[in-house]
């Protein structure tokens, strides 16, 4: 058998791009293409020009404003289907994650929270009154939405939550508190968490409900383009019909996050390539002993290997968006995206800084932000260590949570 000439061979490999050295791209279609796009377009006029400034003085101005913008372009709920959301992909949900994330991990947040938190608790869980009531609101990002589980003495193990939701006739009467919750204080509606004399629950609870207040948490050096809170429930009274009607037990929020934490193994890749590109550009300008420091053998090897693991963690995240379109998609497997993408990302951030020296501790450069954000991401909708137990019972049939 003959070889193929190698002329004809090669005529149809394309020249290698540095932004896209696996070809990942023809992996996605001209829609997939064209919803990353739009994201990556309104990232770069909304967020990029002001985010060091939002950053730096801890707030996120103009938070309503930005959710109607997001929800006229379809990214609120954007994976649900009906009730005013776009019905999109999981792969097209995660590119968005993956651009609102290389602009800043908050933005990504506010979507997270609001679209497979919030939203995807109502839509998943709720009667079809409350999906009328809420999520066409939600999904044109007309009202916030927020989601209550963890608490102040109850992060990692929420079977030990204290918010306790008692009948009183036909009401319900939530006592309660809550913390870490994005979008808390400018929320219209927290969907919370309870414990019941028939387990667990989820509520949805109008914030302005007597009872209810959501004071912003202040102070953090990290996501400080955000909207942090602690819920506050003293004895709020709820009608019959504020209880999710379709789940009980902590399979329900348990299943909110697997939704969510499915779109930071995008989101992490996002700041992993803000970062990435931020010292590529940077090595291939400044000049250092008479060349730019991109001329280095230490300098290429950093570069070559936080390529790697970048675009390693990119087609990790398509391959289970491709899994959760098929409805195959399971929460071990998601856990080994969140475990590996954010730490790689983390790490990634830290080898930029060091190409940047100085200058990238600087806001003029996006490292050191997305370094902070990322300490945050790493650890909240599980951290490092349940992944790992995670992978773990599954890989051993053993359980070591307890």
């Amino acid at each position: 058998m003959s070889a193929k000439p190698a002329s004809s061979a090669s005529s149809t490999v394309p020249p290698f791009d540095p932004g896209d050295p696996l070809g990942i791209d023809d992996l996605l279609t001209d829609e997939d293409r064209a919803v990353r796009g739009t994201v990556r377009q309104w990232a770069a006029d909304r967020v990029l020009p002001h985010i060091a400034e939002w950053y730096e003085a801890g707030e996120l101005p103009g938070i309503r404003e930005l959710a109607r913008e997001l929800g006229a372009i379809g990214a609120l709920g954007m994976s649900l289907t009906g009730y005013g959301c776009a019905g999109a992909s999981a792969v097209q949900y995660g590119l968005a994650c993956l651009e609102l994330e290389a602009a800043d991990s908050g933005i990504r947040s506010l979507v997270s929270v609001q679209g497979s938190l919030a939203m995807y608790a109502i839509w998943r869980f709720g009667s079809e009154e409350q999906k009328q009531q809420w999520l066409p609101g939600m999904a044109a990002g007309e009202t916030i939405g927020c989601f209550g589980l963890t608490e102040p003495d109850h992060g990692s193990d929420p079977a030990a939550m204290r918010t306790y939701a008692k009948r009183d006739g036909d009401d319900w009467v939530l006592t309660g508190r809550k913390m870490w919750i994005t979008n808390g204080s400018v929320a219209g509606v927290a969907v919370v968490w309870a414990r019941t004399d028939d387990g667990i629950r989820g509520f949805v609870v109008p914030t302005d409900a007597p009872g209810f207040s959501a004071p912003e948490i202040k102070h953090k050096w990290s996501l400080r383009a955000s909207v942090t809170s602690e819920l506050v429930m003293d004895e709020v009274r709820l009608p019959a019909d504020a209880v999710l009607p379709g789940v009980t037990g902590l399979r329900g929020p348990l299943g909110c996050l697997s939704h969510a934490r499915y779109g930071i193994v995008w989101g992490s890749m996002g700041a992993a390539r803000a970062s990435f590109e931020a010292a590529l550009e940077y090595a291939r300008t400044r000049e250092q002993f008479g060349k730019p420091i991109g001329g280095f053998q230490l300098t290429q090897a950093k570069l070559a290997d936080m390529a790697v693991e970048l675009h390693k963690g990119i087609l990790l995240a398509h391959h289970l968006g491709l899994r959760m379109d098929a409805g195959r998609l399971r929460p071990e497997q998601i856990s080994f995206g969140k475990l590996n993408n954010v730490r790689e990302a983390i790490e990634i951030c830290r080898t930029s800084r060091t190409i940047l020296g100085a200058n990238g501790i600087s806001l003029e450069y996006p490292v050191m932000r997305h370094a902070t954000n990322l300490e945050s991401v790493l650890t909240y909708e599980g951290t490092v260590e349940m992944h790992q137990l995670v992978l773990g019972k599954a890989l051993t049939g053993l359980d070591a949570f307890r």
